[in-house]
C-alpha cells in the first residue's frame, strides 16, 4: 500500500489517485517503480506544497496594512531613542537595525506598492473592419514654424513601412494631436515614401522641414497605426541626475539630434515613460516646452550599475558632511567654518579608550570609555568608522551624530565616503559635499608653503608633500568620485584655501535658506515631523 503525499492539496490526492489506477496498467514493475519514485518524491511533494499555499493566498488576497513601512521603522526609532533607555528598547532598536530586517521591509514595501512587475500600455479597443476600410488613409496638413517636427521615423521589420517611431512631447506633432506613434507615412508633400530606408527618409523631411518654413505647411498622408487612440500619459516626476550624459556620444539613442543633454546634479522633469529604454524630459524650470531623449532608468543601471534616480522634493537639511581624501584640505576648511559663526555651526565629539589627561573635558574633547565598552558598540554597529592608534581606540559614533544635530545647528562631519552611505537615511539627510583636489599643476603651486623643498621654519608649521602625495591625491580624487558620485550633493576643488572657504560658506547658506532637492523617500518623514 502506498502512503499518500504529505499535504492536505488537491493536486497530492489527485496524484495519488493516479498512481493507483496506473499500477494496474503497468507492463513492467520497472515502469511501476520509475513512476512511484517520481510521483511520490520530495521534491515533488515540496513543489506541491507551495502551490497549495499560494493558491490558499491567492483566493484569501491578503491586502498590506502599509505601503511604506520603511518610514515607520524610522519613526519608530527616533521616538525609542527619545525614551528613557532600557533593556528592551536598546534590543528592539538594535534588531531593527539590522541589515536583515531593513531589507524585509523593503523587499514588503515593494510588493505593497506592486513595484515588480512592468507598467504595459493598456490593448487597443476593436476597430470595425469595415469603418477601417472606409478610413484608410488620412491627410494631415500641418502649419507650422521654425521648430522641429519633433517626431522619429523607423521601417516596420515584419511589413516594410515606415511608421512613426515616437513623438516627442511638447513639438509640433505633439501639439497637433494629429499624427501618433505607428502611423504608417504614405507619402509627405507628394513624395512617395514607399520602397524607402529611413537613412532616405530623413533628408526628405529636412528639405521639406526648410520648404515649410518659406510656405507655412507639410502635408503628410497616413495609414493610422494601431497606438493612435492610446491615450497620452502626462507625468511630473522630477529626478536629479547622478550622472552626466552627452546624447551625441551616446552611439544607442535613436536620434542623436532629440536627445537631452544634462550634467550631474541637474533637475530633469520626466514627461514620458512609456519606453522602456528611452524617456522624454526636460530641464526643470525651462521655458522650452519640447522634451528630449534621455536613458531609461532601466538603461541606465544596465550600463553603469548605479542606485536608481529617486523621484525629487523640495524639503531642508541640517547635516552638513564632507569628504575628499587625505590632504586635499577637509578638516582645514571645516575648522574655518566653525570658527567663522561657532554659534551656528558644532561638530561631533569623537569617543576614545585613551586616558583622559588633566586639561581634557569629558565630553568636550572626547568621550572616553573603556575598552570593553567600545568593543561592544563596535558590535552593536553603533560606530560610523573607527581605527586604533598606539593601542587605543578611536571612532565615530552614531549617537555623537544625534547629540550634535539635537543642539539645533548646522554640524559639521567630515567622514570617508563609504560611511555616507549609512548616513544617507531618513534620519540624517545629509548634504554632503566633496572636496576634490585641482590639477597636479596647481596642486603643486598652491600648496608651494607645503612642497618638498621647504625651508625648516616651514617644515615644522606645514605639512610637507612629495611628488607622490600629489599623485595620490589626485587618484583617490579620482576613484572616490567614481564610485561614490551619486551620492555628491556638491562638488567644490580646493585651488585656493580661502576661494573654496568662501564658496562653500555662501552654498551652505543657501541650502539653510532656500529649499533644495532630496529623495522622495524621505518625503514623508519630515513632513510628519513638521505636524
Amino acid at each position: 500500500m502506498i502512503n499518500p503525499p504529505v499535504g492536505p492539496g488537491g493536486v497530492c490526492r489527485l496524484l495519488t489517485c493516479l498512481l493507483h489506477k496506473l499500477e494496474s496498467n503497468m507492463d513492467t514493475s520497472e515502469d511501476s517503480t520509475f513512476l512511484q519514485d517520481m510521483l511520490m518524491g520530495n521534491t515533488l511533494h515540496l513543489l506541491i506544497k507551495v502551490y497549495d499555499r499560494l493558491q490558499k493566498y491567492r483566493d484569501q488576497q491578503p491586502t498590506p496594512l502599509l505601503e511604506s513601512t520603511e518610514g515607520l521603522l524610522q519613526d519608530l526609532a527616533v521616538e525609542l531613542c527619545s525614551e528613557v533607555a532600557s533593556r528592551e528598547t536598546s534590543e528592539l532598536l538594535d534588531l531593527l537595525s539590522r541589515p536583515h530586517v531593513q531589507a524585509l521591509l523593503s523587499v514588503h514595501d515593494k510588493v505593497a506598492q506592486k513595484d515588480y512587475d512592468p507598467q504595459l500600455p493598456p490593448l487597443p479597443p476593436l476597430h470595425d473592419h469595415k469603418e477601417d476600410e472606409e478610413d484608410s488613409f488620412r491627410i494631415i496638413c500641418m502649419v507650422k514654424n521654425q521648430q522641429p517636427l519633433g517626431a522619429t521615423v523607423k521601417r516596420d521589420v515584419s511589413t516594410g513601412a515606415i511608421v512613426v517611431a515616437r513623438i516627442m512631447r511638447g513639438g509640433a506633432a505633439d501639439l497637433s494631436g494629429l499624427i501618433h506613434e505607428g502611423d504608417k507615412l504614405e507619402e509627405v508633400n507628394g513624395v512617395p515614401m514607399e520602397d524607402r530606408s529611413p537613412e532616405e527618409i530623413i533628408p526628405i523631411l529636412v528639405w521639406l522641414s526648410l520648404c515649410a518654413q518659406s510656405e507655412g505647411t507639410v502635408t503628410f498622408k497616413v495609414i493610422p497605426g494601431s497606438k493612435e487612440e492610446l491615450a497620452t500619459k502626462n507625468t511630473k516626476i522630477f529626478m536629479r541626475a547622478l550622472f552626466d550624459y552627452d546624447p551625441k556620444a551616446d552611439p544607442a539613442i535613436p536620434c542623436k539630434d532629440v536627445g537631452l543633454e544634462f550634467r550631474r546634479g541637474d533637475v530633469l522633469q520626466i514627461v514620458s515613460q512609456e519606453d522602456d529604454t528611452w524617456w522624454q524630459a526636460k530641464h526643470q524650470g525651462e521655458a522650452n516646452l519640447r522634451a528630449g531623449l534621455i536613458p531609461s532608468r532601466q538603461l541606465q543601471e544596465r550600463r553603469m550599475a548605479l542606485q536608481r534616480p529617486e523621484a525629487l522634493f523640495k524639503l531642508p537639511s541640517v547635516l552638513e558632511t564632507f569628504t575628499g581624501p587625505s590632504g586635499v584640505g577637509v578638516t582645514e576648511l571645516k575648522r574655518k567654518l566653525l570658527l567663522s559663526d561657532p554659534e551656528h555651526f558644532s561638530v561631533t565629539v569623537p569617543y576614545t579608550t585613551r586616558e583622559q589627561k588633566k586639561q581634557e573635558k569629558d565630553g568636550v574633547d572626547y568621550h572616553f570609555i573603556s575598552k570593553h565598552t567600545f568593543e561592544k558598540d563596535i558590535l552593536n554597529h553603533k560606530f560610523l568608522e573607527y581605527g586604533e592608534h598606539n593601542g587605543n581606540y578611536y571612532g565615530l559614533n552614531i549617537d555623537s551624530v544625534r547629540r550634535a544635530l539635537e543642539e539645533r545647528k548646522v554640524c559639521l562631519l567630515d567622514v570617508e565616503p563609504h560611511v555616507i552611505e549609512a548616513l544617507n537615511t531618513t534620519e540624517f539627510k545629509p548634504y554632503v559635499v566633496f572636496v576634490k583636489p585641482p590639477s597636479i599643476e596647481r596642486l603643486k603651486l598652491s600648496r608651494r608653503k607645503a612642497k618638498v623643498l621647504s625651508s625648516p621654519n616651514e617644515q615644522k608649521s606645514t605639512k610637507t608633500f612629495t611628488e607622490n602625495d600629489f599623485e595620490d591625491m589626485i587618484t583617490s580624487a579620482q576613484a572616490m568620485e567614481s564610485k561614490y558620485c551619486h551620492l555628491f550633493d556638491k562638488v567644490t576643488i580646493n585651488d585656493d584655501l580661502a576661494v573654496a572657504f568662501t564658496e562653500l560658506r555662501d552654498q551652505l547658506r543657501k541650502i539653510e535658506t532656500e529649499s533644495h532637492w532630496i529623495p522622495h523617500a524621505w518625503a514623508h518623514v519630515l513632513e510628519s515631523n513638521s505636524c
